[in-house]
């Protein structure tokens, strides 16, 4: 579907015989692809928001330049979000794609983007490929590269001195990345790994198995449709009070008032939280609470600082965003309020960030919120830069 449409149409005239200085675009063209629909769509209805409220604070303007944007549902499905890449990037032919919550969703549209030349922003997806050897100059990430985060919650359980975990993960791309990255700053014993297929809805047997291995801890990552009932049966099973949960992705704003008061306590780490100390984060909570009546999740927080990043790079560039190297080194370099603070991006595009712990907690007036805890990593940058060939 389509949301608002600003602007005059673009006219590109070429000289025949000599290249000509780019010209500044008479707007932008932005696709916005994310799952808004079905069991996993809570992510990126709340990505979905946080794109939507940032466009509308720069007055459906993005560097000056009028914003003609079109909102694509990939439905969590990768062939899906492939048919409205290749739409986009050929059809429409628009400057910027956004978004994407699931990684095999960006597995499948990321080289008919790139290979177009058309900037790719993430708003979460991190695959590993797209950090390392895969990289590109037209990619760039407003959050993390999917190891990252769980890596800073192998650092944070560590610190915490756990001697024993078991790690259980959905079986796809991203759920490799997060045990490959827990495990990298995670020195305790990992007793073992659990992979139930993604979105899965009952988690029985996976939480009795865990139970009979009596690990100190354990750290899940089960994102989609399958994260509110995996928290409703761990909790139902009693079993927080004898195995510490550490998770990411999965208690947070979108799903607490699912989960409830069973998410009382869980631990993770994340790069930004609705409580942190900077006056962009501030701006964007209050915002995003005035207009949607519910904190933000990270997904909104990305969404957000992907069209404040595209701003900046547009205004860098005077506009003339048609030049795309230009444009890319733009956005690869240029300063602007991000809702983490002061951060910069790798040789990959990834951001070089800090972490923080979390918790769940109640806030004053009694509502479930994931609070920042301490620094647990700081100015991180993710295990694969040193394989993408940019400099």
């Amino acid at each position: 579907m389509r949301i608002g449409t600003f602007g005059a149409v673009v006219a590109c005239a070429l000289a025949p015989l000599a290249a000509q200085p780019a010209q500044a675009a008479d707007k932008i063209k932005i696709g916005f692809i994310s799952t808004l629909s079905g069991p996993a769509a809570l992510p990126g209805i709340d990505q979905g928001n946080g794109f939507s409220l940032a466009l509308e604070e720069l007055g459906g303007k993005v560097g000056g330049l009028p914003a003609e944007v079109s909102k694509n549902d990939d439905q969590s499905k990768p062939d899906v979000a492939k048919q409205l890449a290749e739409k986009l990037v050929k059809r429409d032919q628009v400057d910027a794609v956004v978004g994407v919550i699931y990684s095999n969703v960006m597995m499948a549209i990321y080289n008919a983007v790139v290979d177009a030349k058309a900037i790719m922003i993430s708003a979460n997806a991190g695959p590993s490929q797209i950090a390392g050897k895969d990289c590109s100059p037209y990619f760039f990430a407003t959050s993390w590269q999917n190891d990252a985060p769980h890596a800073a919650a192998g650092a944070y359980v560590q610190q915490q001195g756990v001697k024993k975990v078991v790690i259980i993960a959905s079986n796809y791309q991203a759920g490799h990345d997060a045990a490959a990255g827990f495990k990298s700053k995670y020195k305790g014993e990992v007793i073992d790994e659990i992979y139930p297929a993604f979105g899965q809805p009952d988690y029985s047997a996976e939480i009795t198995k865990i139970s009979s291995e009596k690990p100190d801890a354990i750290y899940a990552f089960i994102p989609g449709g399958g994260n509110v009932p995996f928290a409703k049966q761990w909790a139902e099973a009693g079993l927080t009070k004898t195995i510490t949960p550490y998770s990411a992705f999965m208690y947070e704003a979108v799903t607490l008032p699912a989960i409830g008061e069973a998410g009382l306590g869980v631990r993770s780490a994340a790069f930004w939280t609705y409580d942190l100390d900077n006056p962009a984060s501030k701006k964007f909570v209050a915002a995003y609470r005035k207009k949607y009546n519910a904190y933000p999740a990270v997904y909104a927080a990305q969404a957000y600082d992907a069209v404040l990043l595209l701003d900046a790079a547009v205004k860098a560039v005077n506009g003339k965003i048609e030049d795309r190297d230009a444009f890319a080194k733009a956005l690869a370099t240029v300063k602007y309020d991000s809702i983490r603070g002061p951060f910069t991006f790798g040789n990959n595009h990834f951001p070089i960030q800090n972490y923080y712990a979390t918790e769940i907690v109640k806030d004053a007036e009694g509502n479930l919120v994931q609070a920042g805890k301490g620094l647990v990593l700081k100015d991180d940058q993710d295990l694969y830069h040193d394989q993408c060939p940019l400099k």
